[in-house]
């Protein structure tokens, strides 16, 4: 097709989709432990609800200098527990450059009792914590954290509670 006088458009291929349950069911390889994310549970005033609401807070331990950067992720949400599968990195549109890790925050107006948050990265490495939240008295709990039975898991992610200012 000649490009002065294009007679069609030219088709251009998808991308393909990745499944969030593939990530969960995949096997990973054998890696040794690397602290690459710091997971955080606290409250935050939301503008969109005016309200106080809990929010998980994903951020990179290691910081970038040149572009500002959000982790894409999925969520997968069953009854008492929610997956975070990160997908990867996208670069913000800004103007002036920091030196700053990638962030993504989650808001959950739900949240009230015991929660598994699991972090799951798209080899299948699974890093999970229980979160007690308490809504009323704006109280948040890490009960603990593991790393599921799997072949191959490893620990990628650090659990912490802040405390609401």
């Amino acid at each position: 097709m000649p490009l002065k006088n294009p007679t069609a458009i030219p088709k251009i291929p998808k991308t393909r989709k990745k499944k969030a349950n593939a990530a969960i069911k995949a096997i990973p390889s054998l890696k040794p432990d690397k602290l690459e994310y710091v997971c955080n549970a606290s409250f935050k005033f939301d503008d969109s609800s005016q309200s106080v609401v809990p929010t998980i807070t994903i951020e990179t331990i290691a910081e970038f200098t040149s572009f500002s950067y959000e982790i894409t992720m999925d969520i997968v949400r069953e009854k008492r527990e929610i997956f975070i599968i990160l997908m990867g990195l996208r670069a913000k549109t800004n103007v002036v450059p920091t030196v700053q890790p990638a962030i993504a925050e989650l808001p959950f107006e739900d949240l009230i009792g015991e929660y598994d948050v699991s972090i799951v990265k798209q080899d299948g490495a699974i890093n999970t914590a229980v979160f007690k939240f308490n809504s009323f008295t704006k109280e948040i709990e890490l009960l603990k954290e593991f790393l599921p039975p799997k072949k191959n898991n490893r620990l990628f992610t650090k659990f912490t509670v802040i405390a609401s200012s």
